[in-house]
């Protein structure tokens, strides 16, 4: 088998697909979480500390000189980083909880037994009969 051939049908393998929809969904996720904190939950947060932008948040290590820019930590930056974190995190983790109730009450579900006929009843009952009339056949036998 050649390397194309090898690559196309790992390529093509179910779990691959899934995992790049997944990636995919997970990044444009990713950025309407992003966009929610920055838009949404940093600023009343910042008006309510006395009205700081999170963004401009940050130790200057070396002031700007003769056209160079200052040379700074962005902890604002970081902090919303973790909130975006702290969000897609809880999302995912209430998601998963969710999928494993689901698949715990799928699994606890016992399987209804089917509805018989009169005639398959009475053939059920006759063939565990027979069943029982063998085993104790065989038990008997020295």
């Amino acid at each position: 088998m050649s390397l194309v051939d090898e690559f196309k049908a790992f390529a093509l393998r179910g779990n691959v697909i899934d995992m790049a929809v997944g990636i995919i969904i997970g990044a444009a996720f990713g950025k309407v979480v992003s966009s929610f904190v920055a838009n949404i939950v940093m600023p009343p947060l910042g008006l309510l500390i006395g009205g700081v932008d999170f963004a401009d948040l940050a130790v200057v290590l070396k002031p700007a000189q003769a056209g160079l820019p200052a040379v700074t930590l962005g902890y604002g930056i970081f902090l919303q980083s973790v909130v975006d974190f702290l969000i897609i995190a809880s999302a995912i983790f209430v998601a998963i909880k969710v999928m494993n109730n689901l698949k715990r009450t799928e699994e606890a579900a016992p399987a209804s037994p089917p509805n018989l006929s009169k005639q398959e009843a009475l053939l059920t009952e006759i063939r565990n009969l027979l069943a029982d009339r063998s085993r104790s056949s065989t038990v008997d036998k020295p």
